[in-house]
């Protein structure tokens, strides 16, 4: 009997209090489940701050990024102000200069390069750099005191052949570099992802068609075909961000072409076909979004090759026109100072911008890459 009654015991139902425990225990265990969980951006940007080079990169990029945004405040002179009496000066030169109101009636300064200067009354005289002595009344100085229309401006990178002053014309060229690497390659994104998706999602006649459109693209030199697509739209700022754009969409389309192949036919696109929903949801909000990682390593590839094809349309003179400042201008206007065997900082210093840009995104593109690769933990 006694026996006989543990058994029936064991085999009672469990106490109020205990369900409510183990529930408890459940829940507890099931929020510290959620509490961890987190989605692949997480994981991959833990694995991106572990790569200090991939983390140097992303320093630099903000950096010049926010030299670009900035480069009103930022720049010493403006970029366009040309004083010829400067031209071609080492850097760390100093100059002399007087600031007279502009003729036009706008704020803009006009610097008038003297060696010396004296005032006398409401008149300041001066000699010019050909050691003539002239005059010039207060009132048409830009300023109210000696302080406001009268410098010494230390021009730090020195000046080009047009007396303007390099440091600042690398600043604006940051942002020229940064924007044709950003708008650039949006529309390389854009023509490629679409191409890509409907070409690997549909198959037969469509894949066919848009695999043709790739390989005739290909076929031609990429510089040779910004070159070309630039002298149809004419030479400007614009006109040279969509020739790069449109000229180097083929990677980034057949890279989403082979992903879209291999995610058609898993278990969740099946799914979604089952539901009803349409083409274009299961293209944009189902398989794009699971093919996204090799998009974005992909698109710094392309950040960075769009920097160098604005340089090299601009050193051709297909590109940015003067006189807005670009690297590649820089280089074109400086290269021969080289030859010469002086002033070698008019060719070198645009060429150790585009190189750290150029070299901080490739960077930042190979630890983007490791970091979205779930099997290198």
């Amino acid at each position: 009997m006694p026996d006989t009654e543990l058994h029936e015991g064991s085999l009672r139902s469990p106490s109020v209090e205990t369900l409510s425990t183990v529930e408890s225990e459940y829940r507890g265990a099931m929020n510290s489940l959620e509490s961890e969980s987190h989605s692949l951006w997480y994981y991959s940007w833990k694995r991106l701050r572990r790569n200090r080079l991939a983390m140097a990169g992303l320093i630099v990029i903000s950096a010049l990024a926010l030299v670009a945004i900035l480069a009103d405040v930022i720049a010493p002179f403006n970029p366009n102000q040309q004083i010829l009496e400067y031209s071609v000066k080492p850097s760390f030169f100093r100059g002399n200069v007087l600031y007279r109101k502009s003729e036009n009636g706008t704020d803009e300064k006009v610097s008038i390069p003297i060696t010396d200067f004296r005032v006398e009354g409401n008149t300041v005289f001066y000699h010019d750099f050909t050691g003539a002595q002239k005059k010039i009344p207060l009132s048409e100085l830009a300023g109210a005191n000696e302080n406001e229309w009268h410098a010494q401006p230390v021009f730090l990178l020195g000046t080009d052949r047009y007396g303007r002053d390099v440091l600042s014309r690398l600043i604006y060229g940051a942002r020229v570099s940064m924007s044709v690497g950003l708008i650039a390659e949006s529309i390389s994104l854009l023509i490629g992802i679409c191409f890509g998706a409907f070409g690997g999602y549909f198959r037969g006649l469509i894949d066919e068609f848009v695999m043709w459109i790739t390989n005739v693209t290909w076929a031609f030199p990429s510089i040779l075909l910004v070159i070309a697509i630039s002298v149809a739209l004419g030479q400007g700022f614009w006109q040279a961000f969509v020739a790069i754009g449109v000229s180097n969409w083929v990677d980034t389309a057949r890279i989403v072409r082979g992903q879209f192949f291999s995610l058609r036919e898993s278990d969740f696109v099946e799914a979604t076909r089952a539901m009803g929903f349409g083409v274009n949801r299961t293209i944009f909000r189902h398989i794009l979004p699971n093919a996204i990682g090799p998009i974005t390593v992909t698109s710094t590839a392309g950040f960075a090759g769009a920097i160098i094809a604005e340089a090299g349309l601009s050193f051709l003179g297909l590109g940015v026109q003067p006189p807005t400042s670009s690297w590649g201008q820089m280089i074109r206007d400086g290269y021969g100072y080289i030859a010469a065997g002086n002033n070698w900082g008019l060719t070198v210093y645009p060429c150790i911008a585009i190189m750290l840009a150029v070299f901080a995104v490739n960077l930042f593109g190979d630890g983007l890459r490791d970091a979205m690769d779930p099997k290198l933990g």
